[in-house]
This record gives structure tokens, sequence and C-alpha cells, in this order.
């Protein structure tokens, strides 16, 4: 989703944080759709993996993922500052089956509200200090598991083995050590995902409170 017109006034950045599974993106989604007057965009930080092209194919299953090195975080702070100016990006397009950048970038558009998601997104101090509100979503852990377990299986190609092996040997411990830790930095803590309508309708009327008072907060 793209902004239809760049924001007369600074974006209000909300981060959308929580494990592999909990729902980030249905919670972003949810209320991106709550805000049809407003020009919104979802970043998601997924897109920032760094490249893996230079490294054999057979061996780029074996890499950590979940570790906050994954991620060009630099670039991605780089963008949302040019989207704070008013400025255009042009996002990376990761392609998760291969595990490398395509060569296309999607143009993005700055926008009144931008929703930053990502299971590392609190726990990066820069990207912290640029969110006027910060989320983590909650989930039970079996469910998060299946859920995970679910998409790696049907959108990115892999197996059930390397699904479950990937999950044990870096999701989990990952998740313990830095993402779950990220949550003491949430404004809001949202358990049940994208299917917490009060929590979500709060959330948008925080927003709106927000966007009402020019930033003022």
């Amino acid at each position: 989703m793209t902004g239809s017109a760049p924001p007369s006034r600074k974006p209000v950045i909300i981060g959308v944080s929580g494990g592999t599974g909990s729902g980030k993106t249905t919670v972003a989604k949810k209320v991106a759709s709550s805000l049809l007057d407003e020009s919104v965009i979802i970043i998601h930080h997924d897109s920032y993996y760094h490249d893996q092209a230079k490294i054999p194919r057979t061996d780029r299953e074996r890499l950590n993922y979940d570790h906050p090195a994954a991620f060009d975080t630099a670039l991605l702070t780089r963008h949302i500052e040019r989207l704070i100016a008013g400025k255009p990006i042009k996002k990376p397009v990761y392609d998760f089956k291969t595990h490398t950048r395509l060569p296309e970038r999607e143009t993005v558009k700055p926008a009144h509200v931008i929703l930053l998601e990502g299971i590392l997104v609190l726990e990066d101090e820069p990207l912290r200090e640029m969110m006027d509100i910060k989320i983590y979503v909650e989930a039970d852990d079996d469910e998060r598991f299946i859920r995970r377990l679910t998409r790696d299986i049907s959108d990115r190609g892999r197996t059930v083995e390397s699904a479950i092996e990937q999950y044990m040997e870096t999701v989990k411990p990952m998740h313990l050590e830095f993402v779950a830790p990220s949550k003491r930095y949430a404004d809001l803590i949202i358990p049940g995902g994208g299917y917490n309508t009060i929590a979500i309708d709060l959330l948008v009327t925080k927003i709106r409170d927000v966007l009402g008072a020019g930033n003022s907060h």
C-alpha cells in the first residue's frame, strides 16, 4: 500500500513488532484499513534482508535470518528518514525462496501514517527513536509456530523438515534472545494479534489523536 500524496506534516510512525506468526501484518493491515481518510503505508522489515546472492544457494538455508545482523536496518533507517522528509524511496524487493534481492525496486511515496512492521523493529534503538507509537503483538507460541510452518511451506517453498529445523535452531533462540525482550519498549501490547479488535480500535483512536494534534506529543 502506498500513500497517494506526500504528507503536509510530519508523518506518524508506528512500530509493530512481535514474534514470528504473532499477527503483526494482520494488525498493520487492519489499522491501515481503518484509516482510509489518511494516506498510509506499511513498510516490512523483511524487505530489507541482506542480499545473499554471493552465497551458494545450498548454504543460504543454513543462515540465521532471525538475528539483527540479517537485516540491512541502516538502509531502512535512511529510507524512513527520507519519508519523514517528504521524499519517496526505492524499497528493495526480496525473494524469500532464493534469499536474494530482485533487480527491481518498489517506489514508495511519503504518507501521513507509516506502519513499520517486523520482528525486530523495536530491538533497534535508532528505529525506536523515530516511532511515535510502539506496538508489540503477542500470540500463543504453538499458534505462532503453526502459522510460521504453514507460511514457510505454502509461500516460501520450504519442506516441513527444513522449516521445523530452522525454527528450532534459529527462530526460537533468536525470539528468546532478541524479539521477546524488545517487548519492554512497547507502548501497547496486543494479545491475540489481529483478532483483538478492541486493542486495534484503541490504537486507531490514538493515531487519530496524534494526527489531530500535529504530532505535538
